[in-house]
């Protein structure tokens, strides 16, 4: 098996109004654009968080819904099994639990950006 390279239509539609969007709103400064920057100075960090947390609020809906939490452990003989079958939420609830996901991470995410930005000296927080 063998992947394709992208189309240079595909690419142009995705990548172009991207950038022309970056080009708008690259100089506006309020709230929301202030709540983006956070995630955007810290996105390995936020993605190894969320990835963490997620997985956190899945065990915890498998055992409000009464099923077993060793289900997230995901195997082999778990994914071919069909134990999964039929587990999943409506998409407003994966709505819901992603803005809250977000709401809850932000503040850590701000604190480790504050973090790395006072302490510039430390190497391997650029990493992070």
């Amino acid at each position: 098996m063998s992947k394709y390279r992208p189309s240079l239509a595909y690419l142009l539609i995705t990548l172009g109004p991207a950038l022309l969007f970056l080009l708008v709103v690259e100089n506006i400064k309020n709230k929301i654009t202030n709540f983006l920057l956070v995630f955007g100075r810290v996105p390995f960090f936020y993605y190894v968080l969320h990835i963490f947390v997620i997985h956190i609020v899945a065990i915890i809906g498998l055992l409000i819904t009464g099923k077993d939490w060793k289900l997230m452990i995901l195997d082999n003989e778990t994914m071919s099994s069909g134990r999964l079958q039929g587990y999943g939420y409506s998409l407003f609830t994966v709505y819901l639990v992603w803005i809250l996901i977000v709401l809850l991470l932000y503040p850590i995410c701000k604190r480790y950006m504050r973090y790395k930005a006072n302490n510039k000296d430390k190497w391997w927080l650029s990493y992070l």
